[in-house]
């Protein structure tokens, strides 16, 4: 058995243990994936392509209340006058501009990427987390790690 296999299973222990169907559906698809030696097809696939397509599909579902009619024009003209939409605002422009760095970061240092995948999945198990968190993880890292070098460098 395989080191990534053995660590996968640990994982899947640690989903069942929370019960995070997230973390137990995705632990299923790649032992089974592993099962099936579709690994050089299909990981590669998931590994560049795969924050895409779940961004793509948290959108969709996101976007499906204006779809299906539920939310239009007048309900946001109507929460634009509370300031928890003002907050909202920023905040959802600040995780995007957070996010960019994090996908740069990742892609430029992938050895953070281990350490980022430990933590949410410590986020997810210990937490009742939802595991959005490497690439958002990532920018606040690179965030953090920016601000350290600055103070650093002030006091050197």
């Amino acid at each position: 058995m395989s080191s990534s296999t053995l660590f996968l299973l640990v994982l899947l222990a640690l989903g069942f243990i929370a019960k995070n169907q997230a973390i137990l559906i995705a632990v299923y698809i790649l032992l089974g994936i592993k099962l099936l030696s579709l690994e050089d097809r299909i990981l590669p696939l998931f590994e560049s392509k795969g924050i895409f397509i779940g961004v793509v599909v948290i959108t969709i579902a996101v976007l499906v209340p204006i779809a299906n009619g539920e939310i239009g024009f007048s309900d946001l003209f109507e929460s634009m006058k509370s300031y928890y939409a003002w907050i909202a605002i920023a905040a959802g422009a600040f995780v995007a501009y957070v996010a960019k760095d994090g996908v740069d970061l990742m892609a430029s240092d992938p050895h953070l990427t281990a350490a980022l995948i430990a933590g949410t999945i410590l986020g997810v198990v210990l937490f009742q987390g939802i595991a959005v968190g490497p690439v958002i993880g990532a920018g606040i890292a690179y965030l953090v790690m920016q601000l350290v070098d600055g103070v650093m460098k002030f006091f050197s």
